[in-house]
């Protein structure tokens, strides 16, 4: 049998809500600010559009809310690319932290935790967090208290400073923690 192959629905990128202009406000009357920021109090909206249509600019519904709405003349597409300006600085400026996963055992060997140690120092350093795992399996999920104190061996053995965000809980196949540089 043959599969069929399928394609994927792309992802709309969504903006913020999106203003009403002219031809699709729907309540009247508005206040009215002009192009220069002069309030013309309530206008009915064919007068409004009819004093946008004159100025060559568009009317448009910022303050949709509002009772009566608040429409203002302006360019329609330079508020939009201005809109659209500010979201792609406002998304690169957020700071992305990453988490990074290490994974320890009980037996691990102290040349191994070792490596590991320097392996989440370099994550703190560049300022990712770090979730640490310590897996047991079969028999070793009898020595809980065992793998609780490596766990606890191997956080004081990192020299970078940092804090435990979140504390040394339980999972079904272990323990794990998330330590974060202290600078965050």
């Amino acid at each position: 049998m043959r599969r069929r192959f399928r394609r994927k629905p792309k992802r709309k990128i969504t903006q913020g809500p999106q203003l009403r202009a002219n031809d699709r406000i729907k309540y009247t009357p508005v206040i009215l600010i002009d192009e220069k920021g002069e309030n013309h109090g309530e206008t009915p909206l064919k007068i409004a559009k009819e004093i946008a249509l004159k100025a060559g600019l568009d009317l448009v519904e910022v303050s949709p809310k509002a009772r009566p709405p608040v429409c203002k003349i302006l360019d329609y597409g330079k508020l939009q690319y201005v809109q659209s300006k500010q979201q792609r600085q406002q998304q690169a400026s957020q700071k992305k932290t990453v988490t990074k996963g290490i994974r320890i055992g009980i037996r691990t060997d102290d040349h191994d935790l070792d490596f590991k140690k320097k392996q989440a120092e370099k994550f703190l350093e560049k300022g990712h967090k770090v979730k640490l795992e310590i897996i047991l399996r079969g028999r070793e999920k009898a020595h809980q208290d065992l793998a609780k104190e490596n766990m606890l061996e191997f956080l004081n053995s990192i020299e970078i400073p940092h804090k435990i965000e979140d504390e040394i809980k339980k999972v079904p196949r272990g323990f794990n923690t998330v330590i974060a540089p202290t600078d965050q």
